[in-house]
């Protein structure tokens, strides 16, 4: 069963307009799971991540309901067939 990620509205101009994308591959981490997709749609890459490889500080990952931040980070388990959502920061005044 596929991995899939739940892709915001911010984020939808670099994932070709979809609100999720599911990746086919069979990734046992967050960061596996994360190079599937910015194979497919690498100008995500940027948004989500730092040059160090790092998930971006106002950017937040849930794993079903974990946030990766309060679970091992990028090495965080993913389970077969479950989401995996990406939530930036909203600003606004």
């Amino acid at each position: 069963m596929p991995v899939r990620f739940l892709i915001p509205g911010p984020l939808q101009p670099f994932s070709g307009g979809r609100t999720s994308i599911a990746i086919e591959a069979s990734p046992s981490t967050v960061a596996e799971a994360f190079a599937a997709l910015h194979a497919l749609h690498p100008g995500l890459r940027d948004r989500v991540v730092t040059e160090q490889g790092e998930v971006r500080p106002h950017v937040n990952v849930f794993v079903a309901d974990v946030n990766i931040r309060d679970a091992r980070g990028l090495e965080t388990r993913v389970p077969e067939g479950c989401e995996i959502a990406i939530l930036p920061a909203v600003s606004g005044g």
